[in-house]
């Protein structure tokens, strides 16, 4: 079984987010990147098809070469090569249909995508991967199994769960649950050490236009000042929760 594993290049949420230009483009200066965390669950479950079933592991980012040390990071853990589109993801469309023509060239089985990415959260491409590739398709995946030619899937749904079955090739938006978070890996030096001899091939883009464009960035308004009301006044309380605050 060849399995593909995209990978998002995106800022670690601890880092300090700004914007330049007007707040229409993201500030990267003194940005920390770490692989998007829904693709780093999808790769842990493809090293355990990897481990358990024999099969190969290929990463792909659509990006710069700012990003190849992410993608050095998912060899370190395992995959046995990275893909790197050599063009800008500029936008959700874009994106997918860059990742179309490396699913399409490297006849995967299984395409193992994360559910959104954490900076953008658009969550367009695998659905757009998937209809670009004419694959059977699974979103919000919270496990997976892969028996020969079939898989049977469990998503979230409103309410609860579903489990379907369907046939490869299959690509899935995966998300937390795919695997347990005590599950996640870390590159050991073993591992970091054989990343630097595993390919990672640099591959030109196909034309693809964007669909959207970001017009402007806006920061979350900062949280007022707090109120502390005495626990003998109860009189004021109801009347700041219900003239001011308005929830009741």
């Amino acid at each position: 079984m060849k399995i593909l594993v995209c990978i998002s290049h995106v800022p670690d949420t601890t880092s300090k987010i700004n914007f330049t230009e007007g707040d229409t483009k993201f500030d990267t200066n003194g940005v920390q990147f770490v692989i998007n965390p829904n693709d780093e669950f999808g790769l842990t479950r493809a090293m355990w098809f990897k481990e358990k079933q024999g099969a190969s592991v290929d990463v792909v980012n659509v990006g710069g070469p700012e990003t190849e040390p992410t993608l050095r990071k998912a060899l370190a853990i395992g995959a046995d090569s990275a893909i790197r589109v050599n063009t800008e993801a500029t936008d959700g469309f874009a994106v997918a249909k860059q990742l179309a023509k490396v699913v399409q060239d490297g006849g995967y089985d299984l395409v193992i995508a994360g559910r959104e990415s954490i900076d953008y959260n658009g969550g367009m491409v695998p659905g757009m991967l998937a209809a670009l590739t004419d694959a059977n398709f699974v979103n919000n995946c919270i496990s997976l199994e892969v028996d020969e030619s079939n898989a049977t899937a469990t998503r979230e749904i409103d309410g609860g769960k579903e489990t379907v079955t369907t046939s490869l090739p299959l690509i899935i938006g995966g998300q937390k649950g795919l695997v347990e978070e005590s599950d996640l890996r870390i590159p050991n030096m073993r591992g970091i050490m054989m990343a630097r001899k595993k390919p990672l091939n640099v591959v030109d883009p196909v034309d693809a236009n964007a669909e959207t464009t970001a017009v402007k960035f806006e920061k979350p308004a900062p949280k007022g000042a707090v109120k502390l009301v005495s626990p003998d006044n109860l009189d004021e309380l109801v009347n700041l929760l219900h003239n001011e605050a308005k929830v009741i």
